[in-house]
């Protein structure tokens, strides 16, 4: 019988418990040695933490912010604990064999986990994940092996939503089985026995606070409890998308639930895992604050992470205003920029989905007027902050116009060329008169302040003969 992922929590834990009373399984964790590992599974946990100085300072806050960077894991995500932890203790119990069908319904992140864990130790896969995800997840499951299908909803009432459709597809497949990381103890255990362990063993048990958003929930219930066992005064912030209902108290989901952006975080029902016992506070966040915080951390810090890791920081700027110097407040940062290339990384989907103002402010009529009146067959398009965005052509102009739809009043990122040259700005003339030789022009790439330039044969031709009479 599988049980629907909402169903109360049953675990009798509280703090203190003797693990010899527990009816799970425990592990006891020790810091993993540096060396050879044997496969790809042994490089998943003991992730690195960083400090983030930089937002810290220009947010004004006082205390050490640091994230814990879980994309280092193997499958880029903290899904990877928990997908490799229920499948082995699976195999414990004996419940499942090499050459099962293990079917498992997820946003993404445990999918590819899933996918990854199970193309290693022999399994067959299908993954069932709601239409909305990102096509990067998709192809990165299929690579794995994994067989994947899309529903037109997410959730569990009914047979459209990817909880749904799994467990009708898990009664038609034979020698088939659901890890159900929604209602799976060791989905918290994992987190309790081993990623808490990490995180006090690297903050030498100083601690004051940490910020962790809620997906499935047994992220924020494993560290909240072993983190209130070993240092009771750490206060834990959880993190819920507006839209979602999993906050409490239930009125900071006065808006109820409604369509959000951000993947991986909020449900529009409370997963089984998530006990909220040792959860101090919980903060919500809106799409567009966490977008725009989720680019700034790549810009800014360099930590190429997912949209879900803005969340969670925009809570924790929030949540640590209070903290002091010498105070330390921890993040939870849970996947990477992989699978979001074409969502909040892309200008054009920020300005599409009102997550964004559009700094282009220039039509496709205004890009030809401009181009006819300069005599140009190109014509590059910056940013406010001086950076270049993309090249409209004389060429990519009219193909849009005839192919796609396009309108001469439309913004003119609807018309750029979907590749064009560009020269690193140290490139020597020899290398720059090959690729002058190929193309009618290229991009000069320059810093900012520099400003964006292009380069025709005619431009190369008359630096190299010098000054005409």
């Amino acid at each position: 019988m599988i049980e629907t992922p909402d169903i109360p929590c049953r675990c009798t834990y509280k703090v203190g418990d003797p693990k010899d009373k527990s009816p799970h399984c425990h592990e006891k964790w020790e810091p993993r040695k540096p060396g050879i590992y044997s496969s790809t599974l042994d490089a998943i946990g003991d992730t690195p933490m960083i400090r983030l100085d930089r937002l810290a300072k220009k947010e004004g806050i006082k205390c050490e912010l640091i994230a814990k960077c879980e994309y280092f894991n193997s499958g880029g995500s903290v899904k990877d604990r928990i997908a490799i932890r229920m499948l082995q203790e699976m195999e414990k119990t004996g419940k499942i064999k090499k050459g099962d069908t293990i079917i498992e319904p997820s946003s993404g992140n445990t999918g590819i986990g899933v996918a990854l864990v199970t193309a290693v130790m022999g399994y067959k896969c299908i993954i069932v994940m709601p239409q909305r995800m990102s096509l990067e997840k998709e192809y990165t499951m299929r690579a794995l092996g994994a067989e994947l299908i899309r529903t037109p909803a997410s959730g569990f009432k009914g047979e459209d939503t990817h909880i749904g459709y799994a467990f009708k597809l898990q009664k038609e497949t034979p020698n088939s089985h659901i890890l159900n990381q929604y209602v799976n103890p060791y989905n918290p255990i994992v987190h309790y026995d081993v990623t808490a362990e990490e995180i006090i063993h690297q903050c030498d048990g100083k601690l004051d606070m940490i910020v962790i958003g809620a997906g499935t929930g047994g992220m924020v219930a494993g560290i909240s409890r072993k983190i209130k066992e070993r240092i009771p005064s750490c206060r834990i912030v959880s993190v819920d998308p507006v839209g979602s209902i999993m906050a409490e108290p239930p009125a900071l989901n006065a808006a109820g639930v409604k369509p959000f952006e951000v993947e991986g975080i909020g449900h529009d029902f409370v997963p089984t895992v998530l006990a909220k016992d040792c959860i101090d506070q919980w903060i919500k966040v809106g799409d567009k604050e966490t977008f725009l915080m989720a680019r700034r951390l790549v810009k800014e810090e360099g930590l190429l992470c997912g949209g879900s890791s803005g969340t969670t920081v925009v809570a924790a700027l929030e949540a640590c205003r209070d903290l002091k110097a010498g105070q330390r407040c921890v993040v939870l940062i849970p996947d990477s920029i992989r699978n979001y290339m074409t969502k909040h990384l892309n200008d054009d989907w920020m300005i599409e989905k009102g997550l964004m103002d559009d700094k282009r402010r220039i039509t496709c009529k205004e890009a030809r007027d401009l181009m006819e009146k300069k005599g140009l067959d190109h014509l590059p398009i910056v940013t406010d902050d001086g950076s270049l965005f993309g090249v409209v052509t004389m060429k990519s102009l009219t193909a849009k116009l005839i192919r796609s739809g396009c309108t001469m009043d439309d913004n003119v990122s609807k018309a750029l060329s979907p590749e064009y040259p560009t020269i690193p700005h140290d490139l020597t003339l020899g290398r720059v008169s090959r690729i002058v030789e190929k193309n009618l022009f290229a991009v000069i790439n320059q810093t900012p302040t520099q400003g964006v330039f292009t380069i025709t044969r005619c431009d190369f031709l008359n630096y190299i003969t010098g000054p005409q009479s």
